[in-house]
C-alpha cells in the first residue's frame, strides 16, 4: 500500500499521476522511448510542453497579457532572479518580513537594490499572526512589493492578498493551485514545483509583460525573464521530465474539477484537522486562526518528550514525513492537493489514539 505523505516539499503527487508516468516510463505514446530520452526540440516534446501551459492557463486564468516560464533552479534562485528583473529602472523595493522564507528573499534582494523591510510578523495572545496592513511601512515610490504568501515552515499564511499600488510579486511555493487566485493581481508570482505542481528541478514564473524591460543590465542571460520568454523557457535545456509530470498534474487537477474544486477538498481536510487539535489539551497550533496555513499545518505535543514517539509510531501506521522543520521544531502536516482527505482523517485517528494513551 501507499503511505500517506505529509512532507513539505518534495511532496505527495496523486497516485494516478504517479501510475501513468510509470505506463509511459519506456515507451511514451508508441515511440519507443521515454520522456526523459527526448529532446526538448522535438515536435512531440514542444507539444507537451504547450499543453502543460494551456492547461495551467486554463486553471488559473492567467491573463493573455502574462508570459508563463517553466524555469529552473528552485524558487531560492528567483530571490536573485527577481531584484535583477525588476530594479533596473527603480532600485528600491518593499519586502514584507513574515518568517523565513521572505527572510531569505529579502536578504538576497539587498544584495542588488535598496530594500525596505517589512516586518509584518505580531504576536496576538501569545500566537503567530500577520499585522494589519494599516501597520505596514510602504514606500510611495518602490519598483514593486514581495511578500511570501504561505510561509511553509511556520505555517503562517496571508488572509488576503496586500492592496499596494507597486506591482505585486509572491511567492507562491506552498499554496499555488490550493485555492483559486486573481493573476491580475499580480506583477509577478512564482512558486517551486516540489509541492503542490509536481517533482523538484522546476519553478513556474507567471510575469506580467510589461515587467520585462525592467531588468538590471549585469543580469545573467539565463536569468532574465525577456529572453526566457522570448525563448518559450528553452533558453538552454530545461528540466524537461519535472515539466513533463507538472503536466499531467494539471490534467489530473482539471478532471477534479479545477481549483474550486481543490479548494474545497483542501478547506475540508484543514477544518478537520485545526478542528481537533483546538479540541484537544494533547496538542496544540501556534498560529492565529484567520493567518493559518491551508496547507502547513504545524502542532506541538503537551510533553516534547514524546515528540520521537510520536513520530515512530506515525511511520508504523504509513504517516510519513510529520516532523517539524529542524528550526522549529514539533510536528508539521503538508496537507498539499495530492494528500487525500482519507489521509487526514487516519492522521487524525491516529493522533486521537495515541493522546489517548500517552495523555
Amino acid at each position: 500500500m501507499r503511505a500517506y505523505n505529509f512532507c513539505a516539499g518534495p511532496a505527495a503527487l496523486p497516485t494516478a499521476v504517479l501510475e501513468r508516468a510509470q505506463a509511459e516510463m519506456l515507451d511514451w505514446h508508441g515511440k519507443g522511448l521515454s520522456i526523459m530520452e527526448m529532446s526538448h526540440r522535438s515536435d512531440d516534446y514542444v507539444a507537451i510542453a504547450e499543453k502543460a501551459e494551456a492547461d495551467l492557463r486554463k486553471l488559473m486564468n492567467i491573463p493573455e497579457n502574462y508570459k508563463v516560464l517553466f524555469l529552473q533552479g528552485g524558487a531560492s534562485l528567483q530571490f536573485s532572479a527577481i531584484p535583477l528583473n525588476l530594479l533596473g529602472k527603480n532600485n528600491k523595493a518593499d519586502y514584507i518580513d513574515t518568517g523565513i522564507w521572505s527572510e531569505k528573499a529579502l536578504k538576497e534582494a539587498k544584495r542588488y537594490g535598496d530594500i525596505n523591510v517589512i516586518n509584518a510578523a505580531t504576536h496576538i495572545n501569545g500566537k503567530l499572526a500577520i499585522s494589519e496592513q494599516s501597520e505596514w511601512n510602504l514606500s510611495n515610490d518602490a519598483a514593486y512589493v514581495h511578500y511570501a504568501d504561505n510561509e511553509t515552515i511556520g505555517g503562517l499564511q496571508f488572509a488576503a492578498v496586500p492592496q499596494v499600488n507597486a506591482p505585486l510579486v509572491s511567492d507562491l511555493s506552498s499554496s499555488i493551485l490550493s485555492a483559486p487566485v486573481d493573476v491580475s493581481q499580480f506583477g509577478l508570482i512564482y512558486a517551486g514545483a516540489q509541492k503542490n505542481i509536481g517533482p523538484a528541478g522546476l519553478t513556474l514564473v507567471i510575469v506580467r509583460e510589461d515587467l520585462l524591460d525592467q531588468a538590471k543590465p549585469e543580469i545573467p542571460t539565463l536569468l532574465k525573464y525577456a529572453e526566457q520568454a522570448k525563448n518559450g523557457s528553452m533558453l538552454n535545456t530545461p528540466s524537461t521530465y519535472a515539466w513533463y509530470l507538472s503536466g499531467l498534474v494539471f490534467e489530473w487537477l482539471l478532471e477534479q474539477g479545477g481549483v474550486e474544486a481543490m479548494h474545497q477538498i483542501n478547506l475540508a481536510k484543514a477544518k478537520l484537522l485545526y478542528g481537533y487539535i483546538d479540541s484537544s489539551d494533547f496538542y496544540a497550533n501556534p498560529i492565529v486562526e484567520a493567518n493559518r496555513s491551508i496547507m502547513n499545518v504545524p502542532f506541538t505535543l503537551a510533553n516534547a518528550d514524546l515528540d520521537a514517539l510520536f513520530l515512530q509510531e506515525a511511520q508504523q501506521q504509513h504517516l510519513l514525513n510529520l516532523a517539524g522543520h529542524r528550526s522549529v521544531g514539533g510536528m508539521r502536516a503538508s496537507i498539499y492537493n495530492a494528500v487525500p482527505l482519507q489521509g487526514v482523517q487516519a492522521l487524525v485517528e491516529f493522533m486521537d489514539t495515541f493522546a489517548k494513551r500517552h495523555g
